[in-house]
């Protein structure tokens, strides 16, 4: 079951050298991801750096894309906030922009208890027409979706996905055949893990800059070479590490990379800061290193 898709890029937002929002360089930058491998992008998530966009600027960038990448890859909208009801108008003017699919993170900081949350994913699904994603991901939200919640959940017939950030991959091989849900997942390390035990496919941040062997490993495995898929993420271990556990946000190791190959990226939003050039020279050094 892939709903959106199998290989999919959890895109970066680019901005100008001032830090406005570049959809110009949006629509060069999916067109290159979409040619180079990816059937699906994520827009405004963690790596989108949606707490510092604007609901304009979300709704902006879903039409942007839209145009540039037309019916070669699904638009996955995330519209996750605090707030239920901002984050059911945000679903709403996904939908008008043209986004397949939503990608709903637990509301986060005010750590509601399960009851609440799945109350929130409930609501917004009933909100649109446009299936859904639910986003485990306790690190950045506080708040985990829990397994009781998810089998409740994977009855709503919108709710037809997980993105899996929870490091909980015990549950998520419970989970898979329990709920029927597409697993995705959201940790670049853990790719070929959770496709091998039924995983959909992932939502990945180093598709950003190496799409091709990102979707190479999920390839090698389909044909039914799993030594040769092992090898390929082997080979990415690196750069993932690099990428994704250096200490900075992948948004921010992503940019510098981008930037690096001289893809559209432009800067980071603060409170965000950019890579050093140290930073960069060794993220480009994983990045050559990936391709032998």
């Amino acid at each position: 079951m892939t709903p959106f898709g199998r290989t999919l890029c959890a895109m970066i937002t680019p901005f100008t050298p001032a830090g406005a929002l570049d959809l110009d360089g949006a629509q060069r930058l999916a067109d290159h991801l979409v040619t180079h491998g990816c059937d699906g992008l994520v827009l405004s998530g963690t790596t989108g750096e949606s707490p510092t966009t604007t609901d304009a600027e979300k709704s902006a960038l879903v039409t942007a894309v839209r145009e540039a990448v037309g019916t070669r890859a699904t638009i996955v909208a995330g519209v996750g906030t605090p707030d239920t009801a901002h984050t059911a108008r945000l679903a709403r003017e996904a939908e008008k922009a043209g986004a397949d699919g939503l990608l709903v993170s637990a509301p986060y900081y005010s750590l509601p208890p399960q009851d609440a949350v799945e109350a929130h994913f409930l609501e917004i699904a009933d909100t649109t027409d446009l299936p859904l994603a639910l986003y485990d991901i306790p690190s950045r939200t506080g708040v985990r979706i829990a397994p009781d919640s998810l089998l409740r959940l994977a009855e709503h017939p919108r709710i037809v996905a997980v993105k899996d950030c929870s490091y909980d991959f015990l549950s998520a091989q419970k989970l898979i055949p329990r709920t029927g849900l597409a697993y995705y997942a959201g940790s670049d390390e853990l790719n070929l893990a959770l496709y091998a035990v039924g995983g959909s496919g992932c939502v990945s941040t180093v598709a950003n800059v190496a799409p091709d062997r990102v979707r190479a490993v999920l390839d090698a495995f389909d044909a039914g070479d799993t030594a040769g898929a092992a090898r390929l993420q082997h080979r990415m271990t690196p750069l993932v590490e690099a990428m994704m556990a250096s200490g900075l946000p992948g948004t921010v190791t992503a940019k510098a990379l981008l930037a690096a190959l001289n893809l559209p990226a432009g800067p980071v939003r603060p409170p965000l800061r950019p890579a050093t050039p140290r930073t960069t020279d060794a993220l480009r050094k994983a990045y050559d290193l990936a391709a032998v």
